[in-house]
């Protein structure tokens, strides 16, 4: 069964069913002890693309926002039966020339990595696809603030809604995630593994 462990903040690994490993944002917490076959990263700030903390197989493919939105588009990747796909990210603090979240599409789960973004017009798109995850950020300061991530939910409509990202400079804030008031919110506590 797929698995995702949240590392904190914006930090997770997701290991599919045919042990393909993919770190998304790596920076914080622990669990940077399994070679990765997919590293992406959705934009260049430090608290989100520590690529060095990371061991990569031989083959192994990273993906930042510049190869993401490389010819000045989203773009879209195939590796060994995984789907990247790059769409819209930005806010007052991100540049949407220079961030991305991406989809995830593997063992039959789909899955919004949504990075560090307000709400955007792509979100509008996002509920006939019937993703079965998705990751908001929810700090306030950086970030949408819990009122505009529920909302961001509400457009989403996933499956499952998982809030990270929640305080800056800690790895999470269970009291921030419980009072968030998206529908279908599944809290994942830092060095948590949830089976997909």
């Amino acid at each position: 069964m797929s698995k995702l462990l949240y590392q904190g903040h914006g930090s997770y690994r997701i290991t599919t069913n045919s042990n393909k490993v993919i770190y998304i944002d790596p920076y914080a917490g622990e669990g940077y002890d399994v070679p990765a076959d997919i590293v992406l990263v959705t934009h260049g700030h430090h608290d989100h693309n520590k690529i060095e903390l990371v061991p990569q197989k031989q083959d192994c493919r990273v993906i930042t926002h510049v190869e993401a939105l490389a010819e000045g588009k989203h773009n879209t990747f195939h590796i060994g039966g995984i789907t990247v796909e790059a769409v819209a990210a930005g806010n007052a603090k991100h540049n949407p020339a220079e961030c991305v979240g991406y989809i995830l599409a593997f063992d039959g789960i789909t899955m919004y990595c949504s990075g560090d973004t307000a709400k955007t017009e792509q979100m509008k798109s996002f509920a006939q696809r019937n993703l079965d995850y998705a990751l908001f950020p929810l700090d306030g300061i950086y970030t949408m603030d819990l009122e505009e991530g529920a909302e961001c939910a509400e457009l989403v409509k996933a499956k499952h809604n998982i809030p990270i990202h929640i305080s800056p400079g800690a790895l999470f804030d269970i009291d921030r995630a419980k009072a968030w008031s998206a529908p279908n919110k599944l809290i994942v506590l830092p060095s948590e593994t949830i089976e997909l």
